[in-house]
């Protein structure tokens, strides 16, 4: 018998090392598998399409003009479902799950919602102002923030911590 004492694995803690392809494309045909029998229970009509971009699972649900999935694409149940989703990979797979879901263009919408809202504070400091606070984000709309704020030739960092964490966006 051995003296050694294995401390538990926290499964909800991400991993260290970056998953590989073969990973993600595990993670997007289960939560493919996921968002499929999610949708036959509602009876909701949708397309999925399974991508890897940038070391992440990207499931896209879409749909024909006129379709009824428009109801899930609002960003708080993109980002809901999305969470249930990666929680069920995380529950097959065993490992913590970055996966981005999108339904019915809502990334793209954000994306440009998000944009209006760096550059309404990019003026704010062309104004005068010595740095300008987005509202509390997600990490990945941070990233998104971050990266249209660099585009701008401009600075941002996130502050706070859990809910509260925001962008704050400075000059370059």
């Amino acid at each position: 018998m051995s003296d050694v004492i294995e401390e538990p694995i926290d499964i909800e803690t991400p991993r260290n090392d970056s998953p590989t392809a073969t990973q993600l494309e595990e993670e997007g045909d289960v939560a493919a598998d996921y968002i499929e029998e999610f949708l036959d229970i509602a009876d909701l009509d949708g397309d999925i399409d399974i991508d890897v971009r940038n070391g992440r699972a990207y499931v896209a649900v879409t749909a024909s003009e006129g379709s009824n999935i428009r109801v899930l694409s609002k960003p708080d149940v993109v980002s809901a479902l999305q969470e249930l989703t990666r929680l069920a990979v995380q529950s097959k797979t065993g490992q913590f799950s970055r996966l981005i879901l999108d339904i019915g263009g809502s990334r793209e919408a954000r994306q440009a919602e998000l944009t209006v809202l760096v550059d309404s504070a990019i003026a704010q400091i062309e104004s005068g102002a010595a740095s300008a606070a987005l509202p509390p984000m997600s990490s990945y709309e941070r990233k998104l923030v971050h990266d249209v704020v660099s585009e701008r030739g401009f600075t941002s960092n996130s502050h706070g911590e859990g809910r509260d964490r925001h962008t704050v966006i400075t000059r370059g």
